[in-house]
């Protein structure tokens, strides 16, 4: 009875995983701050804890931003492995203290792209926005896990370090 009708699962991860994973459109109109295009295949060769919203960033944004950077720290040795990205969804001008902020070692990197072609390639959990989530991205360029909308770090955390380990054998540092 439990198995053709209750069906078990054995999932024991706590974000959303991407099955199968979406490839990053090699065509995302990506911009630094100063304007300049950016292809998007400088985001490849590593793991990128994304975060993604608009230049005014409130304090949800700001607890994103923080976790972002917690998450990172917490991997330990791995953390050379991730990369901190910002995807800003509009031309707004960013809080030059949020700048500093964000420059800090290791930075985050900034970059701008339409909400709407950032859309084509996240998602967010129905009944969300895309900006209430972090999103994990593999080094090959493809989303393949959305975190809560109501962040848990530690547990989040340990889905990362699921990742991270299971790719210790073809991923390396820097």
């Amino acid at each position: 009875f439990t198995f053709y009708v209750v069906r078990p699962e054995g999932r024991s991860n706590y974000a959303t995983l991407i099955n199968p994973a979406r490839e990053m459109p090699a065509a995302l109109p990506l911009m630094d701050l100063q304007g300049r295009s950016v292809s998007a295949s400088v985001l490849r060769g590593q793991w990128l804890l994304v975060v993604a919203g608009p230049a005014a960033c409130n304090s949800d944004c700001e607890k994103r931003l923080f976790a972002q950077r917690q998450l990172r720290e917490m991997t330990g040795r791995e953390r050379e492995r991730i990369d901190k990205l910002w995807l800003v969804t509009d031309s707004a001008p960013i809080k030059p203290e949020l700048q500093a902020a964000l420059a800090a070692t290791p930075a985050t990197q900034v970059l701008r792209v339409p909400a709407t072609d950032l859309a084509a390639w996240l998602a967010a959990a129905p009944g969300e926005s895309l900006d209430s989530h972090l999103y994990l991205v593999d080094p090959m360029g493809g989303w393949m896990m959305r975190a809560p909308a109501q962040l848990d770090p530690a547990k989040f955390k340990r889905d990362i370090d699921r990742v991270l380990r299971a790719s210790a054998s073809w991923d390396i540092a820097g």
